[in-house]
């Protein structure tokens, strides 16, 4: 809301997971944000992840170039709260905003590797009222944690750095916002906006090969055959897992 107010173009590409089980997902997103819902200058995207990795959905970087092409200013992706090693949406924005509550762990949580690692800013919500102190201490914790962490060549010399925010009373938005900016504007100036985009684009490359032969494997029919027959002798514990894979693949490329 705060920046439909300044005129921008606001898209929310929001993930929810998916059941294991039955494969549905709630997608309540939007029904959650009933006051941006009603702007004009605002798109909200719920969409599965439908059991992907990475805490995005399998077409997210589909759906952001789309809203790019519709002239979107800034496009948000809510992920479904990803843990340490889940850093895929990484690879498809320009600046990574990690959101804590507060008391969620020590300095040394702060350091573990991972998320922390490509976190340009990290955000401590419900810095008010009773929490508020645990806020601050919390945000001191993560501030010294991110001190210890290797200096990255692609950030200017006070980040990647820590801040408390109230999303209930919209304090340390305006703060927020312009660290942003700050951020991206450095890395424009210094190549790294473009480098960033360049290295996204080969890992989409990667992703889209990568999954074109897993499409390959699944849907050819006789492969289809032998993975049911393979997957028999597996289960009846007449050969290993590894040779059974072996075998696939080794059809696979004969194909």
């Amino acid at each position: 809301m705060m920046l439909i107010n300044q005129g921008l173009k606001v898209a929310v590409l929001a993930v929810d997971p998916s059941s294991t089980r039955s494969g549905g997902s709630i997608l309540g997103d939007k029904t959650r944000m009933e006051r941006l819902a009603r702007q004009k200058n605002a798109f909200i995207r719920p969409s599965p992840n439908q059991t992907a990795l990475g805490g995005v959905a399998r077409r997210s970087r589909e759906a952001v170039r789309l809203c790019e092409a519709a002239g979107f200013d800034v496009i948000l992706i809510e992920t479904v709260g990803v843990g340490q090693s889940e850093t895929l949406v990484a690879d498809m924005v320009d600046i990574f905003v990690l959101l804590l509550a507060p008391a969620g762990g020590d300095e040394l949580q702060g350091v573990k590797r991972g998320i922390m690692e490509i976190a340009d800013l990290v955000l401590i919500n419900k810095a008010d009222g009773d929490l508020k102190s645990a806020a601050m201490r919390t945000c001191a914790d993560y501030a010294g944690a991110l001190r210890l962490l290797r200096t990255r060549p692609n950030d200017p010399a006070d980040f990647p750095k820590a801040m408390p925010i109230s999303s209930l009373h919209g304090q340390g938005l305006d703060q927020c916002w312009r660290e942003v900016n700050a951020l991206a504007n450095w890395r424009r100036q210094e190549g790294f906006w473009r480098s960033r985009r360049q290295d996204q684009a080969v890992r989409w490359f990667e992703t889209e090969v990568q999954e074109g032969v897993l499409a390959q494997l699944l849907e050819n029919t006789s492969l289809k055959e032998a993975r049911q027959r393979l997957h028999d002798q597996v289960f009846a514990g007449n050969i290993s897992p590894e040779n059974a894979a072996a075998q696939v693949l080794l059809q696979l490329r004969q194909k």
